[in-house]
């Protein structure tokens, strides 16, 4: 999926869900992936929720849970995309390795998504153990985070 495709499938789009299915599918072919979640952010209760994910039995999309103030969510409120190579390698950020490797992944790409200044989600992108490199954080960024930006106030234009 191209961008162009993606923002012709926004502008079709009849559900939230459409949108962040979109998204999936264009950073599978931008990017590559196993694992597919969104997350918003609702920075005024301090609470984030999954809002989507691409595997709903294995890792369901769920209610909300506390913003944990740590490392991980200031890089988030810098706008800066967030690449680990192993999740393992930042257990304060994944207390979910197990279930993460339990769908065969390792490695993680979480983009945020600002809206009027403020975090209002981010896309997270999983796949295998060192798939994904610090290094190419610029990469991933220039490729997903106006997509992203797209697909979510899309989604919320949508209810």
């Amino acid at each position: 999926m191209s961008q162009a495709d993606l923002a012709a499938a926004l502008g079709r789009a009849t559900a939230p869900d459409d949108c962040y299915a979109a998204l999936m599918e264009l950073a599978r072919a931008e990017v590559g992936l196993r694992l597919f979640t969104v997350m918003i952010a609702d920075m005024e209760a301090g609470l984030v929720r999954r809002a989507f994910t691409s595997h709903p039995q294995d890792y369901p999309a769920s209610g909300t849970k506390p913003i944990r103030l740590n490392a991980w969510f200031e890089t988030m409120q810098r706008g800066e995309t967030f690449v680990a190579a192993d999740v393992r390698d930042h257990p304060d950020q994944f207390p979910d390795a197990d279930t993460i490797e339990a769908l065969g992944c390792g490695s993680v790409v979480n983009v945020p998504v600002h809206s009027g200044g403020a975090l209002i989600g981010a896309v997270n992108l999983l796949d295998t153990r060192g798939t994904y490199r610090p290094e190419e954080a610029g990469r991933l960024t220039s490729s997903l985070a106006l997509p992203a930006l797209a697909a979510l106030l899309a989604a919320q234009r949508l209810g």
